[in-house]
């Protein structure tokens, strides 16, 4: 694999980067909690314009027919800024809907390849799915939801009696329910699914393969979310130390606050080789997509979680303050940390692949917590 950036893909980052920082500093992200909104529509519409959601939907439906690699540059840039909104859920469920689905999502696929409807993942919690006629019938719960309340379609995580699906959903008017988080850049909800019915050729995917595949791809879009958050860290930090003064000496001239940053530094390049490697791996369709995928998350999810707790030691008490925009990073990678799979998970999960692959036969240990609700992102 080639892990340079194509001059099409380094133009895709320079200029979300650019469109990012001048439509959405940290001041609008704060009027934005402020006002309890979850989608700047402005900020929307200048993603939609860049070709965000369309990014990797076959350009039959109006998209640009790029892949995971892409949508994780896209994320990464995202994170970055700690923009609001479910710009790269929409286009992962516009990718899911034209690649796995029905031909009768093709109108709905390109609805959210070209902004004009949004989407978010419903993964989070416990759904049943049960064929009535040529309709299923869903009912269950889910929670951790980006944006519920302000989009169109949710793509729902469910079990059938044929196995696990993906199925698009329309979000249910009083179904949504807004949760307090530590994340103070996005809304999160709970969405009830109580009798919903809905054809079956919304099912826009199917069986451990496929809804495998969707699965790992949001876990590695949300490591790329928590490594753009982490960079930014990382400045910030380097910022600080250079200009804040201890006895009479920049924080940066002690040797111990060098290792530090130095340690960080070493995080997000480790987090960066992870999480593109997986994104390839899962464009390629490789053996170890699944296996990277989870390696991904585990180690960025983790390792940009201790990052933003060093980089706050750096700043001290000021960098939880609510007029420093450190907290902001922080609170948004500790949510990060768990969404599509806690780490303590996702290294299990290694372990079992690597342990197949070998022809060995493992245990896992049970997961105790709820199993209506295993984000762990209530406050």
């Amino acid at each position: 694999m080639d892990f340079e950036l194509t001059e099409e893909q380094a133009m895709l980052r320079e200029v979300s980067r650019t469109m990012l920082s001048t439509h959405c500093p940290p001041a609008r992200v704060r009027s934005l909690v402020g006002s309890g909104g979850d989608i700047d529509d402005k900020l929307w519409q200048h993603g939609v314009e860049l070709g965000w959601t369309g990014l990797a939907a076959p350009e039959q439906l109006g998209g640009s027919a790029q892949g995971l690699v892409e949508l994780s540059l896209v994320a990464e840039e995202i994170g970055r800024a700690v923009a609001p909104g479910p710009v790269v859920e929409t286009a992962l469920v516009a990718l899911a809907a034209a690649r796995f689905g029905h031909p009768e999502l093709g109108p709905v696929a390109a609805a959210l390849a070209n902004g004009q409807a949004r989407a978010s993942l419903a993964h989070h919690g416990t759904v049943r799915a049960a064929r009535d006629g040529d309709a299923l019938v869903l009912d269950g719960h889910v929670t951790a939801v980006q944006a519920a309340a302000a989009v169109d379609w949710l793509l729902v995580t469910a079990s059938t009696d044929d196995g696990p699906a993906a199925v698009l959903v329309p979000t249910p008017p009083g179904g949504t329910r807004r949760r307090r988080t530590l994340d103070e850049t996005r809304g999160w909800y709970d969405v009830a699914l109580t009798g919903i019915r809905i054809p079956a050729t919304h099912v826009a995917a199917s069986g451990p393969a496929q809804v495998g595949w969707l699965v790992a791809a949001a876990g590695v879009l949300t490591a790329a979310d928590a490594l753009g958050a982490g960079e930014r860290l990382l400045e910030m930090t380097v910022e600080h130390v250079l200009v804040r003064e201890q006895f009479g000496r920049p924080l940066g001239s002690f040797q111990s606050v060098k290792h530090k940053v130095a340690d960080m530094l070493t995080l997000v390049k480790g987090a960066r080789a992870a999480t593109y490697y997986a994104a390839m791996a899962l464009d390629a369709g490789a053996d170890d997509g699944d296996l990277a995928a989870s390696a991904a998350k585990a180690f960025t999810a983790e390792g940009m979680s201790a990052l933003a707790g060093e980089a706050l030691q750096a700043h001290g008490g000021v960098g939880f303050t609510w007029e420093h925009d450190l907290h902001l990073y922080l609170r948004r990678v500790k949510v990060d940390e768990v969404l599509f799979g806690a780490p303590a998970e996702h290294y299990e999960r290694v372990v079992t692949l690597l342990a197949q692959a070998r022809g060995v036969e493992v245990g896992s240990a049970p997961d105790r917590r709820p199993a209506g609700d295993r984000s762990r992102l209530g406050t």
